[in-house]
């Protein structure tokens, strides 16, 4: 496994390098997003860890850039603890989002969980091509068409598409979402949930395909 580190402040940026040698992943450190994108485009990471305050561009941009080309998981490292710095990181394609400071160990578990399950080879008997009226969600292929259109979802809203679409009409809880789609059991904000979903119904056009049920989570379907 490769990793791009995209950091600008030293410390942090040797430290987590050290991390990572210490877990023997290769890594290559980038200080600018004009770095990052050239680094990216040329190395083609197995995941990229950005920071947002870059010296030349917010990390948001960066992270636009890499998801409007490709599906490689993406972890966002941040001293921005708002709710709203990672919402916005989720709905444009980040996979995760750590605060800083953060501890190595939670940090390369975060990794590997990312990559796990963006990499995940489903077993034979699983593979499906399923039809919900106009919508079809291939998990072998891990396509969506809607229409025969083909849209594009990163690896963890697919992920959420794929599981929620796997029990049409269940609701199923917050709680057991989080545990099964991002494979930890969840002590932060749901609001990852719930930047995944509302990215998933724009995609869609409809926010009848996930319904919210309140106090209890979510339930997918076709739109009345």
């Amino acid at each position: 496994m490769h990793v791009l580190v995209v950091e600008d402040d030293e410390s942090v940026a040797s430290s987590v390098m050290e991390g990572l040698a210490t877990a023997n992943l290769g890594a290559t450190l980038v200080g600018s997003g004009t770095e990052a994108l050239r680094s990216f485009a040329e190395l083609s990471p197995d995941i990229v860890l950005l920071d947002l305050g870059l010296p030349d561009m917010d990390g948001t941009d960066v992270c636009r850039s890499i998801r409007s080309t490709s599906s490689t998981p993406i972890i966002i490292l941040s001293a921005r603890d708002d709710e709203i710095d990672r919402v916005v990181a989720l709905e444009i394609g980040a996979d995760d989002y750590l605060v800083k400071p953060f501890g190595m160990r939670e940090l390369i578990a975060r990794i590997r969980a990312v990559v796990r399950r963006s990499s995940t080879v489903e077993p034979e008997s699983t593979k499906s091509l399923r039809n919900y009226g106009p919508l079809s969600i291939d998990s072998r292929s891990r396509r969506v068409t809607l229409a025969e259109v083909e849209i594009y979802f990163t690896p963890k809203e697919f992920d959420l598409l794929d599981y929620l679409s796997r029990d049409a009409g269940a609701v199923l809880r917050r709680a057991e979402i989080l545990r099964n789609v991002w494979e930890t059991n969840w002590y932060g904000t749901t609001k990852t949930l719930d930047a995944h979903v509302a990215a998933i119904r724009r995609k869609l056009g409809d926010p009848g395909w996930i319904v919210s049920v309140r106090g209890i989570g979510f339930r997918f379907g076709l739109p009345e």
